[in-house]
C-alpha cells in the first residue's frame, strides 16, 4: 500500500493500541475470507465498538477548543442504537439498518488512530471500525480545510487527501477480496457478508451521491466511494474466475473435450446459482437484488467464455456441440431453468449468449464443415458400391419386379438425419443445411455416374445391365421422395438425372450393339461357313457352260450375304473373298490362272487345308494330275496358322473325301 511516510510517523500510537480492551472489541467487526468464523455476537459487539461516522464542523470546533495543549481527552467512542433494534437484530441477513434511523453520531473523545493503525484494521479484516477512523479522518481534514488551516502549507492538505484515499482504497480491495472469495468456501461466512453490507450502507450514508466525481488532490475528500458497484464488479470478478477455472482437456487428451468442458460448466455453475439462492442471498437486503446480480454476471462471463471457444478451429461435431449447448441447453432444465433454482434465478431478461456476428459466424462455419461432411457421406456409398458391388460383381435386388439400389434410401437417410440435428438448433439452419445437402447431391450424381460409365467401359460385367436399370430406378425414387419428404424443388435434379439417365441409356445401346455385332460376326461366319460346305461336296462333273453359270450365281449370292449381313452390323468382311475365290476357281477357262486363283486362296485363309482345295479343283472338274500340279505349286498353307480367331474359317469346314493325288 503506497502511504505517505510522514503520514505513518507524524501521529502518535493510539492509547487504544496500548489498552488492548478496546482493541479486542474492535477486532471482533468485519473478518476477511480468510479469517475464522465469529460467534453470535459478533456483529453485535461491532456495532457497540463503532466509531461515529458523522462528525459536525461545529462539534469538532468545539472539541479543539477544549483542547488546551493540543492533547485530546481520553474519552470511549460510542453510537446510540435505536430501542427497535434488539427487536430486529434477528433479521439482519435479510437487511441492513436503515443508517438514518439507527445511528446518532457522538463527538469524539479521545484521540484517533494514525493511518499505519487504521492501515492495520483494514489488513486485519476490521473494517467497519477502520472506516469509522477514516470516516473522522476526513471529517477533520475538510473542517481543517474550510478553515483555511492549510492556506500556507498546501502540500500538507493533498498529503492528508491522499492518505484517506488510500486507506478507502485498500478497504475498496477489501470489500473485493470478500465478494470474490464467497464462492470459493465450502460455506457461506453469514457474519462477514451482513457486515459487508453495513459496511457499504454506511459509507452511502456517510457520503451521499451528489452526483459529483473524484477529482485529483483534496476534491477526494468526501467523494462518494461507490463500493456497491465495486461490490458488482467484485461479483463479475468472481463469475469471470470460476467459469475459467471449470475443467476443460485438451483436443489431444480426449476427442469430446468440448461436450466434457460445457458439462462441467454446467455442474459447477450450477451448484455455485443454487449456493447462491439458498445461502448468499439472506445475506443481502431485497434492493440488492443478488440473484439477479450474480445471474448478469455469470451470464457475461460465460458470453466472453463462449466467445473464445467459438473462434477456435473447431471442427463439425465441435461446432455443433456449441450451437446445441448455446440454443437449447443454456436456458433450459438442464441449467439455468433448472427447477432448484426458481423463483431467484431468472432468463427471461438475459441478454443474447453471444452476439448476433458470432451466432450468425458460429452457424456459417458449421455449415462450411458440414459440406465436407455430406461430401464424406456420399463419397462413401460410391466407394461402397465399387468395392462391394461392382467389384464382387454383385447382381442388384428385384423388388416387385423391378431392379432395386438402396442409393434412394441412403441419400434421404443421410440428408434426413442432419436435417433434424440441425432443425433442432434453428429452422434457417435446417433449411441451410438442406440447401447444402441438395448442392453436394447435384455435385455426387454425375461424379456417380462417371465412375460407373468408366466401370462399365473397363470391363464386360454380365451386372452391368441390372446395375443400370436398378440405379435409373433408385435416381428416381430419389426425386420422386425429396418432392414429397422434404418439399423440394427438383427441377435443377430432374435436368441431371435426365442427362444421366441418357449417358447409361447409351452406354447400354453401345454394349448391346456389341454383343449384337459379335453375334452377326458369328452368325456371318456360319452362313459363309455353311456356304462352302455345300459348295465342295463331290457331285457329278459340270459341263464348261454350267460351270460359268455356277460361278456367276456364287459371286451374285455371295455379294448378296456379305451385303445383308454387314449391313446388320457385322465387320467380318475378311469372310467376303472365301465364296468369290472358290467361284473364279469353278468359273475360270484358263487351267494356268487357276494355280494364280489358288494361291490366292491360300493366302487370304491361311487354315485351308489341301483336302479343302483339293475339293475346290475336283468341282472344276480338274484331273488327278492336273490338280496334283497345281497343289504342288499353288499350295502353301501354314501346317498351324496363327492368323487368330477372325481367320480360322475353312478349320471349321470337314473336307470332302477326295482321293489324294500324292
Amino acid at each position: 500500500m503506497d502511504l505517505d511516510s510522514r503520514s505513518m510517523t507524524s501521529e502518535p500510537a493510539s492509547p487504544m493500541n496500548g489498552a488492548g480492551e478496546e482493541k479486542t472489541e474492535a477486532a471482533s467487526e468485519l473478518s476477511s475470507p480468510a479469517f475464522h468464523s465469529r460467534d453470535s455476537g459478533f456483529f453485535e459487539r461491532g456495532i457497540k465498538t463503532m466509531l461515529s461516522i458523522r462528525k459536525s464542523k461545529q462539534s469538532l470546533n468545539k472539541e479543539k477548543g477544549k483542547e488546551g495543549t493540543g492533547t485530546w481527552k481520553g474519552k470511549r467512542l460510542s453510537l446510540r442504537l435505536s430501542k427497535s433494534y434488539d427487536e430486529k437484530k434477528n433479521t439482519v441477513c435479510n437487511g441492513v439498518e436503515d443508517i438514518g434511523e439507527k445511528i446518532e453520531a457522538e463527538s469524539i473523545q479521545g484521540k484517533p488512530l494514525s493511518v499505519m493503525e487504521i492501515n492495520e484494521l483494514i489488513q486485519k479484516g476490521q473494517l467497519l471500525e477502520a472506516f469509522a477512523n477514516i470516516k473522522y479522518l476526513e471529517d477533520e481534514t475538510i473542517t481543517e480545510r474550510d478553515a483555511e488551516k492549510y492556506k500556507d502549507n498546501p502540500q500538507e492538505l493533498v498529503r492528508k487527501s491522499k492518505d484517506v484515499d488510500l486507506l478507502y482504497n485498500s478497504i475498496t480491495n477489501m470489500i473485493q477480496s470478500i465478494v470474490v472469495g464467497t464462492l470459493e468456501h465450502p460455506t457461506v461466512e453469514n457474519a462477514t457478508l451482513t457486515s459487508l453490507v453495513t459496511l457499504i450502507a454506511r459509507e452511502e450514508a456517510a457520503h451521499p451521491n451528489t452526483g459529483n466525481a473524484a477529482g485529483p488532490g483534496s476534491d477526494l475528500l468526501g467523494t462518494p466511494r461507490k463500493w456497491r458497484e465495486e461490490w458488482k464488479e467484485a461479483i463479475n470478478e468472481s463469475a469471470r474466475k470460476r467459469v475459467l477455472r471449470v475443467p476443460m482437456a485438451s483436443k489431444e487428451e480426449e476427442s469430446s473435450w468440448l461436450d466434457l468442458h460445457l458439462g462441467f460448466l454446467q455442474k459447477c455453475l450450477s451448484e455455485d446459482l443454487l449456493k447462491i439462492k439458498l445461502s448468499v442471498k439472506k445475506c443481502y437486503p431485497e434492493e440488492y437484488q443478488v440473484c439477479d446480480v450474480y445471474v448478469e454476471a455469470f451470464h457475461k462471463a460465460i458470453a466472453s467464455h463462449l466467445q473464445d471457444l467459438s473462434r477456435r478451429p473447431l471442427e463439425f461435431n465441435e461446432l455443433y456441440t456449441l450451437l446445441d449447448w448455446v440454443a437449447n441447453v443454456y436456458r433450459s432444465e438442464l441449467f439455468l431453468g433448472h427447477p432448484d433454482l426458481k423463483p431467484e434465478v431468472k432468463t427471461e431478461n438475459l441478454s443474447l449468449l453471444l452476439a448476433p456476428a458470432d451466432w450468425d459466424k458460429l452457424k456459417t462455419d458449421y455449415i462450411a464443415s458440414a459440406k465436407g461432411k455430406i461430401k464424406s457421406y456420399f463419397g462413401n456409398i460410391l466407394r461402397l458400391e465399387v468395392t462391394e458391388k461392382w467389384e464382387k460383381e454383385v447382381h442388384p435386388e428385384v423388388k416387385e419386379n423391378l431392379y432395386h439400389s438402396s442409393l434412394s434410401f441412403d441419400i434421404q437417410t443421410i440428408i434426413g438425419e442432419h436435417m433434424k440435428i440441425s432443425g433442432v438448433i434453428s429452422r434457417s439452419l435446417e433449411m441451410k443445411m438442406l440447401e447444402l445437402c441438395l448442392a453436394e447431391l447435384q455435385e455426387f450424381i454425375p461424379r456417380f455416374g462417371e465412375e460407373f460409365m468408366a466401370w462399365s467401359t473397363a470391363q464386360d460385367s454380365p451386372i452391368f445391365a441390372p446395375c443400370f436399370a436398378a440405379y435409373i430406378n433408385s435416381f428416381h425414387d430419389l426425386a420422386s421422395g425429396l418432392e414429397t419428404m422434404f418439399k423440394v424443388n427438383t427441377e435443377e435434379l430432374q435436368k441431371i438425372l435426365e442427362a444421366l439417365t441418357r449417358n447409361f441409356t447409351n452406354i447400354f445401346f453401345n454394349k448391346l450393339r456389341t454383343k449384337v455385332q459379335e453375334l452377326l460376326r458369328d452368325v456371318h461366319k456360319y452362313v459363309v461357313k455353311e456356304y462352302i460346305m455345300q459348295v465342295i461336296k463331290p457331285r457329278r462333273k459340270m459341263n464348261r457352260e454350267t460351270r460359268q453359270q455356277v460361278s456367276e450365281k456364287m459371286n451374285q449370292e455371295a455379294r448378296i450375304l456379305n451385303n445383308m449381313l454387314i449391313d446388320q452390323g457385322s465387320d467380318s468382311d475378311w469372310l467376303l473373298p472365301a465364296i468369290h475365290h472358290i467361284a473364279d476357281i469353278i468359273g475360270e477357262k484358263k487351267k494356268d490362272k487357276i494355280k494364280e486363283y489358288v494361291k490366292e486362296l491360300c493366302q487370304h485363309y491361311p487354315d485351308i487345308r489341301k483336302e479343302h482345295v483339293l475339293a475346290v479343283l475336283a468341282l472344276r472338274g480338274l484331273g488327278h494330275t492336273r490338280r496334283a500340279a497345281i497343289l504342288r505349286q499353288g499350295y502353301h498353307a501354314l501346317e498351324s496358322p496363327d492368323g487368330g480367331e477372325c481367320s480360322t474359317l475353312f478349320a471349321e469346314i470337314d473336307a470332302p473325301l477326295i482321293i489324294s493325288c500324292f
